[in-house]
This record gives structure tokens, sequence and C-alpha cells, in this order.
């Protein structure tokens, strides 16, 4: 039950080859972005909290190369259809919707006065996706790696995490925080990454212990609720802060909380209590990983997801039976913590887990969940993994 992942080798010779179907050319420019998992700090990048993330190595590659014209030609390995952009033109929102995550990156290159040449590209993809694994980011951070290597220019690993989050904003209309672009971007091999989303600086914590892994288990559902969902999640946290009166999220305590509970009124109270103290939990679990305290994840974990069921309610009954196995499964069998990671509402859940267990742990989870639900979940294990990167660039002469 547990999937293997596909290496990224493998997958740019996959994308390569429907480059050259698809386009009857030869690439020339090769990247690639990883999918994101949040060990803790949910829900709280959009809040100045603290997040922790990881890269996982489940990549989206982009081959393609200039074409000498103004239009550029947009395929993918899920679809036969080409989409055309003209580039000459100041990119706009468009349909199809999912060609946004592009003409919103080439928009911020092109507002920073980039001239965008035409060209080709072909998109291959290992990252689930409605998974909570953050796909887009992952999309739009390749497709920024792309532009770099065609305009022979470096953005700046923090600037083209910008880029990649104006671009969810402005063009896909999800007020996302800074975390899943910065993950795709910043992710280093055996480095989880440490994001203080008040200051937008972000600081790699080592996770080196070979012992340990994560099991990233996809419910395979998505559900219909989650429609604005996000965006009310954050108004809710804004409206609180007004009511409590600080500038900052980093200036609210649990008591602020506590002794405002009524003021601010259910459901803004509990989403308030859930910012204060996923904060807390996650500078607790940095604390942890600093002095190689591993077992300390177990309850932050716990925590982080009971908080994100209860007060901020964007767990569902999937994520909780996932969950709820792997508590089940217990220290006993390997397992060190569980939660839901991402959005939520649907997604996945992660499993803090020891390594030499996991084939069994995903097996225990895949088959009591669907007797649970019916449903067969994905489950895949990741350890952090490089960050959004050039594989190959050579611009062919003459073009």
């Amino acid at each position: 039950m547990l999937q293997t992942n596909p290496e990224l080798a493998d997958l740019v010779s996959d994308a390569v080859e429907g480059f050259r179907k698809r386009f009857n050319e030869e690439p020339a420019i090769t990247a690639a972005a990883p999918g994101r998992v949040n060990l803790i700090g949910e829900h709280i990048d959009y809040c100045d909290g603290f997040v922790m993330p990881f890269a996982i190595n489940r990549y989206i590659v982009i081959v393609g190369r200039p074409n000498g014209t103004t239009t550029s030609r947009v395929s993918s390995a899920i679809s036969e259809e080409i989409v055309g952009l003209d580039v000459t033109e100041t990119q706009e929102p468009g349909q199809p919707k999912w060609a946004n995550y592009i003409r919103g990156v080439i928009r911020g290159f092109q507002d920073r006065g980039h001239q965008i040449p035409g060209f080709d590209l072909f998109i291959l993809s290992s990252v689930p996706g409605g998974a909570g694994l953050s796909s887009s980011a992952a999309l739009e951070c390749a497709v920024a790696t792309f532009l770099e290597g065609l305009l022979d220019t470096s953005l700046g690993t923090k600037q083209k995490a910008l880029l990649a989050q104006k671009a969810e904003h402005d063009f896909a209309f999800v007020p996302c925080g800074i975390m899943d672009q910065f993950a795709s971007a910043f992710g280093q091999v055996d480095r989880l990454v440490l994001i203080d989303c008040q200051t937008g600086e972000p600081e790699m914590v080592p996770f080196e212990n070979p012992d340990l892994t994560v099991l990233i288990a996809n419910t395979m559902v998505n559900h219909e609720l989650s429609d604005g969902g996000y965006a009310l999640r954050r108004q809710h946290t804004e409206e609180g802060l007004v009511i409590l009166g600080k500038k900052s999220w980093r200036d609210v305590s649990e008591s602020d909380v506590a002794t405002h509970w009524d003021v601010l009124g259910d459901p803004i109270n509990r989403r308030s209590r859930h910012v204060v103290g996923e904060i807390a939990r996650t500078q607790a679990a940095a604390a942890a990983l600093a002095r190689n305290d591993f077992e300390a994840l177990g309850p932050l974990m716990a925590g982080s997801h009971d908080s994100l069921r209860d007060d901020f309610e964007v767990s569902c009954k999937e994520l909780d039976i996932l969950v709820e196995i792997a508590r089940r499964i217990g220290r006993s069998g390997g397992v060190i913590g569980a939660r839901m990671t991402g959005g939520g509402f649907g997604g996945s859940t992660v499993t803090l887990c020891e390594s030499d267990k996991a084939s069994e742990i995903a097996n225990t989870l895949a088959s009591e969940y669907e007797k649970a639900t019916g449903i067969t979940p994905q489950i895949f294990a990741s350890r952090p993994s490089q960050g959004a990167h050039l594989v190959t660039s050579q611009i062919p002469a003459g073009i």
C-alpha cells in the first residue's frame, strides 16, 4: 500500500518525451519544483505565525524551449489541449482556469520589466492534485524557474516565492500565506523550512535522522464545502485581531483571547484560540527538533489536529479517521505523531513514524481507512527534498 515515489530523473525523461510528441521539437530548458507538506503550523502563515513545512520528493517538471514567435504554447500530460498565450500582452486571468497559474507567473515577470519571448512548454507532475500538497505552488515555482532559465536571469529565492504567491492571489484568487511557495522554493534535502511569517525569513531546521520518515496519506476527497472556506477562515482571523485591538497575532496571548472570549463571539473566539495555540505549538516543535527530542512532537501534532478540527473547523470525517487510526497504532507501533496537513476540508494527513515500520503502518492506515470509508487512500513516504531548481538550461543558438 506504500507507493513508490518516481525518481526525478524518470519524470524528466518522461516530460522530454511528452514535449517531443506534443511539439515535434527537443526541449532546451528543464525546471522542477516540489510540492510540500507542513509538519506543524497550519492556517497561521497569514497570521504572522511560524510554520514548519518541507519540500516533498514529488515534483512538477516543466520542459520547454523558445519558439521564435510572440505566442507561448502551453500543454500538460493530463490533457491534449494546447493553450496559446500572447506574451506581447499584459497577462490577465482567463480560460482555461488551470492556465491562470502560468499567466500569473508570466505577469509577475512582466511587472518586473521583463520582455517574455514566445515559448513552448510541457508540464508533467507527480504531485497529487487536490491532496493538500500544494501542487499549485509547485506549478507556480516551476514556471518561474523555467522563465529564469528562458530569460537567463535569477530573481532570488525569496523574490521568486513572493512572485508565485502573488500569482496565486491575483490569478487563482486564493488569499494564501507565504508557506506553500516558500517551502517549494527554499526546500533542501534533510531540512525543514521554519518560516517566520512576520519577517518573511526562512530558517533551515535539520531533519537528518534516517530512522524517521513522514507518511503522507491522501484521503482522496476534496469536499465541496471548501469553496470559500479558506477565505472565510482568514476573514475570521482578521476580525479577531481588530476586536482584540492588536497589530499582530504575535502580540496576542492565550489570556488575551480568554479575557475577550465573549466579546469575540463564536466562531471568532475559537479561531483566535487556534491561531495563538498553533503559533506556540510550532515554536515548541522547532525547539524540540533543535534538541533532537522527536518524542515531544507527538503531543504537539495531536494538539494541532484537534485544534484544526474543533476550533478552526477545517478538518473532515476522512482526515479524522486517518489520524485516529494512526493514534491507535501508537508509539508502540512506530507512530510518533499524526495530524491533518494543508488547508483542510479533505486532502492529506502527515504521520511522523519510524522508518523501518513505515510500510507496516501504511498498510494498516490503508486497510482500516478503506474499511471505514470504502475509499482507497494514496500513501507515500517522504523526507525533505530539494526545492525549485533548473535541471538543464541551454538555449539553442539563433533563437
